[in-house]
């Protein structure tokens, strides 16, 4: 009894590892590969790698969409590094762009997603790929998957510039403003881009709060203040405040 135990044991942990295997390996769907994506802006960017950020809502976070000049690379890996280990990218809305312009849509690309990265493979290295994912809330953060110069716009409204509220790095960026957004630019860049951004309008309204509190908290000590000063006044009136320090002639305290 005990060995057929241990057998169907075995055996239950064997099909739970080989179907947490098939789940993981299962990929991105053709549908998420051909979605939509809108990269005509992207394209026309000088940079080799062009990021443009959406902000999220109270509901979803926000999300980005890349075009890539491959420049030389037939094999791209994406992926995102955690706090313990390296997980592959969600993407979606894949194109690719041979030199001559045209267009192969995502499904009709190799792409395999693995344990630790998903891996897309081009028809030439000369061409351009596009590519769109999650980023987070407020924030991004992601591999320069190929060196070069990079420029990531960040949302309609946002701005990265307060050091209390936003951050850039690595540094070595120029920032500017096209029409009312923020973009960051690297000439040349090979490490992990990581940004926090905030929404401009907030900034006053922040600080409009931090000065409400201090104006309320200096007329409760105002007023603090004035109550003990008050009841001070009232004990002398009535005489509660009795000298305690012992007379020079030993004699008990109050007396003359």
């Amino acid at each position: 009894m005990n060995r057929r135990l241990v057998l169907a044991a075995i055996a239950i942990a064997l099909l739970a590892t080989l179907a947490g295997c098939s789940a993981f390996s299962g990929g991105i769907s053709d549908e998420q590969l051909d979605q939509d994506g809108n990269y005509s802006e992207l394209r026309d960017s000088e940079a080799d790698v062009a990021i443009d950020l959406d902000d999220g809502n109270l509901i979803s976070d926000g999300e980005f969409r890349a075009v890539y000049d491959l420049n030389g690379s037939e094999e791209l890996s994406l992926y995102r590094s955690t706090l313990f280990r390296e997980e592959p990218l969600e993407i979606n809305s894949v194109r690719y762009w041979y030199p001559n312009g045209t267009e192969l849509t995502g499904s009709e690309l190799d792409v395999e997603q693995g344990r630790s990265k998903t891996t897309v493979q081009v028809p030439d290295e000369n061409g351009t790929l596009a590519f769109s994912g999650d980023a987070g809330r407020k924030t991004f953060r992601l591999p320069a998957y190929v060196e070069g110069s990079y420029e990531v716009t960040v949302p309609e409204g946002h701005r990265t510039s307060n050091f209390l509220f936003g951050d850039v790095s690595p540094n070595g960026y120029e920032r500017e403003v096209v029409d009312g957004r923020e973009r960051l630019s690297w000439d040349d860049l090979d490490s992990t881009i990581s940004l926090r951004y905030y929404l401009a309008r907030d900034v006053p309204l922040f600080l409009g709060l931090i000065g409400a509190v201090v104006l309320l908290g200096g007329v409760g000590i105002g007023y603090y203040y004035r109550q003990v000063k008050r009841l001070q006044k009232e004990r002398e009136e009535f005489g509660l405040d009795i000298d305690t320090d012992d007379d020079s002639d030993g004699g008990p305290p109050g007396l003359l």
